[in-house]
């Protein structure tokens, strides 16, 4: 007697199809809530160096993200897609202050003053790419940091048609000997040295808006800090510089901080300075632009609008050079 055959029970092939995609769609989504976690981080405003430090990225997480999300929806998985799109929108809640900062309106038929500003680094001795990138701008006034000695003992190649100049003292630490040098077509006073602790250069600019003061400034890395409070201190002594100088200031320099985190919301609220848009990004500039953390930063007092401002001719440097235009603010 032949034994009968037992049937061996399989599930629906529904859930067999079900069961790969759902583990796919939870896999994406899990990985998602990264960026969500990084826009909520850098909207709570807490000021811990460590949480400060994720809040850098959020222009670059916002790209990455949203072509993750274009790239869902195509593939059709809807709910990964919805929260893509969820994580997106919150990105783009924590990056609008450093792209929309806002700030005053420019005078009608005010005079335009151009500045270009760029950190050079210490190692570029790209000169010919330097003086191409600051022909290029045909700025009114130049500010570079971190100028390395081959570029400083060529100075006159790479600030040729701007006479008036100023530096700033040599600094050593940490990194190699490099200066902050402004040029500017107008007559230029340089101010005395800037406090221990500060690389700055500071000027007075006689501009057809007047009286300017142009400072040049470099803070130290959010991390690995040189002290705890770094970049904090600095701010602080570069409040001591402003608050010393009378009529219009336009302050630029590599913060090492978007204008959005904790450095710029210190510049803001204690110097009384605004942003220039922080649009597209100028670090590293081997990424493109749209990946890149906007720590280059042109600051002006409020007398002061900025017009429009863009990126510089690239010159060798990890840096993108920022290009911005400014007048007399309404009143």
């Amino acid at each position: 007697m032949t034994p009968p055959v037992q049937q061996i029970t399989q599930g629906p092939r529904s859930w067999r199809r079900w069961a790969p995609a759902n583990a796919i769609d939870a896999l994406i989504r899990l990985i998602l809530a990264a960026p969500l976690g990084l826009a909520l981080i850098a909207l709570s405003g807490i000021g811990h160096r460590g949480f400060d430090l994720l809040a850098q990225f959020t222009a670059p997480a916002l790209a990455v993200t949203a072509i993750l999300t274009v790239l869902l929806a195509l593939t059709r998985l809807k709910m990964a897609a919805l929260h893509g799109l969820a994580a997106c929108l919150a990105l783009l809640l924590a990056v609008a202050p450093q792209w929309f900062p806002g700030g005053p309106r420019p005078e009608t038929n005010a005079p335009i003053v151009r500045l270009y500003s760029a950190n050079l680094y210490y190692l570029n001795d790209d000169v010919p790419a330097i003086r191409a990138s600051i022909e290029e701008a045909d700025a009114d006034v130049v500010v570079l940091i971190e100028l390395g000695r081959d570029a400083a003992s060529r100075i006159d190649e790479v600030l040729a048609g701007y006479p008036h100049r100023a530096a700033s003292m040599r600094m050593d630490q940490t990194r190699g000997p490099s200066r902050s040098v402004i040029g500017s077509r107008y007559p230029l006073t340089a101010l005395p040295d800037q406090p221990d602790g500060l690389h700055a250069v500071a000027t007075v600019a006689r501009t057809p808006l007047g009286r300017l003061n142009v400072v040049g400034v470099h803070l130290t890395r959010p991390w690995p800090f040189q002290e705890q409070w770094g970049q904090i201190s600095q701010t602080m002594a570069l409040q001591k510089v402003i608050e010393d100088l009378g009529g219009p200031v336009v302050v630029a320099g590599d913060f090492n901080s978007v204008s959005s985190a904790r450095i710029g919301k210190q510049v803001r609220r204690d110097l009384d300075l605004h942003p220039a848009p922080g649009l597209p990004g100028t670090w590293p500039a081997a990424l493109p632009a749209p990946l890149g953390v906007t720590i280059d930063q042109v600051y002006a007092s409020p007398d002061l609008a900025f017009v429009r401002r863009r990126l510089g001719r690239g010159t060798g440097s990890d840096h993108r050079p920022v290009v911005t235009e400014f007048t007399r603010a309404v009143r």
